[in-house]
């Protein structure tokens, strides 16, 4: 049985590791991001992965910096892993440490490489309105997401779909064809990356402002992608709102882009962008909760 080192951070982690600790594989030690502060509270609270591994007696260290770290190299060397497996740890590994296991660094990436590489392709997926994603086991090498590719796994993204419910259906799949992989690691030949890829960055909350100049899908599109985190938003007489659900409406006005078609409890709220009409079905005002549109035009007004 492979002796493994796993390093991730979030739920998506945790479902991987998760996966190998029921399929038996020896997990030796887990790695994940420093406890940060978390909640309205703000108290330092363990990671996902950090949770999971007190649970289970895997042993868990959570150094601050892992690059020229003599100490932290040094402890996965003694341990002699066959794998470094990395599923959203958060940070790419130096050289020093991806030639540590004695087979390969292996890594779990949310989209079917080449296309999306970096840190937020599940969202970038939704945004950008594609049909289908899937998960790749990859070879890591220094590159971001550059790696040979050992195994993918393809699924579709529902229309209805929105960066929370594919993060849910990936973190599961992402599990599951790492076992796979590792239980038929010999039978695998790595295939280099080929054809154009896309960058997919970290996303910010500067993204999430609504541009009504770009089509009704585009923007339909950027509030699924943005939900449940940060959010997509508009702001009007300087008051932000947040956008949680909208639906695309064929039809156009002479309306500019931007410009209100209505917004009361009966018709709901509706603007006209490029080419069609957006219909804001849940939203959330400023130092507000989110309210579906029509209970809260009964009490406001935009």
């Amino acid at each position: 049985m492979y002796k493994i080192v796993f390093m991730g951070t979030p739920d998506f982690s945790v479902s991987v590791l998760e996966a190998i600790y029921n399929a038996k594989y020896d997990v030796v030690l887990a790695v994940s991001q420093p406890d940060k502060p978390a909640g309205r509270d703000l108290k330092v609270k363990p990671t996902p992965v950090k949770s999971f591994c007190l649970e289970h007696n895997i042993p868990i260290l959570q150094p601050q910096n892992i690059k020229s770290n003599v100490e932290f190299l040094n402890t996965l060397k003694q341990l002699k892993p066959d794998f470094i497996i990395t599923a959203a740890y958060g940070k790419i590994l130096p050289k020093e440490i991806l030639q540590v296991p004695k087979i390969a660094p292996i890594n779990v990436h949310a989209s079917i490489l080449p296309k999306y590489r970096g840190a937020g392709p599940i969202q970038w997926s939704v945004i950008n309105g594609d049909t289908k994603t899937g998960v790749t086991i990859m070879i890591m090498d220094e590159g971001m997401d550059t790696g040979d590719m050992l195994l993918k796994e393809e699924i579709e993204i529902d229309p209805t779909d929105t960066y929370g419910t594919l993060y849910e259906k990936l973190r599961i799949l992402g599990g599951k064809t790492l076992v796979k992989a590792l239980n038929n690691f010999e039978k695998l030949t790595p295939e280099k990356q080929q054809g154009e890829y896309s960058l997919a960055p970290m996303i910010n909350k500067k993204l999430g402002q609504i541009d009504w100049n770009k089509s009704a899908f585009e923007i339909h599109n950027l509030v699924r992608g943005l939900n449940p985190m940060p959010g997509a938003y508009f702001s009007i007489n300087d008051k932000t709102y947040k956008v949680w659900e909208t639906e695309v409406i064929d039809k156009n006005t002479d309306k500019k882009p931007g410009e209100i078609i209505c917004a009361n409890s009966k018709e709901g709220f509706l603007i006209q962008t490029a080419n069609k009409v957006i219909s804001i079905k849940i939203i959330q005002a400023q130092n507000s909760k989110r309210m579906n549109i029509c209970d809260y035009l009964r009490g406001n007004t935009i």
